[in-house]
Parts: structure tokens; C-alpha cells; sequence
């Protein structure tokens, strides 16, 4: 069975037109503690290389590499 996981908007995602696809994720069965709605990393990088997160005020970068692995650097 699958649920599907509504997550919260924050002002900047409101204004991007990935958004809907943020905020809602789908995921299998899972015991209560492990409900991680999974998100496709095309959603966050929306057909560039790298985008920048800020995390509890700090930026970070999320980059593709050529290779198809994804780097998080502060």
C-alpha cells in the first residue's frame, strides 16, 4: 500500500514551479519511525549541475557529477 506524504511549503518553494512535486512524495509500507517521503534528485536540480540548499543558516551546494553521483559540500 502506498501513502503519500505531504510535505510543508516554505515561502521560496511556493514561488517555484517544482514545488508541487516537492511537496508531495510517495512512499511504500514502512514502520511509523522510517515515513522519509523520497524525492527525485531531477525535483531538487531541475536540469542543472548544482543548486545551492541553506540548512539552519548555513548554504550548501548539491552537485552532479558526470559520473551521476551527487556531492553535498558546506
Amino acid at each position: 500500500m502506498e501513502h503519500t506524504a505531504v510535505l510543508p511549503r516554505r515561502a521560496a518553494l511556493a514561488r517555484d514551479p517544482m514545488a508541487d512535486q516537492v511537496a508531495t512524495a510517495t512512499h511504500s509500507d514502512s514502520p511509523p519511525d522510517e515515513h522519509t517521503p523520497t524525492l527525485p534528485s531531477s525535483v531538487l536540480l531541475r536540469g542543472r549541475k548544482t543548486v545551492q540548499i541553506e540548512h539552519n543558516g548555513s548554504l550548501y551546494q548539491l552537485r552532479a557529477t558526470k559520473y551521476g553521483k551527487l556531492i553535498l559540500t558546506k
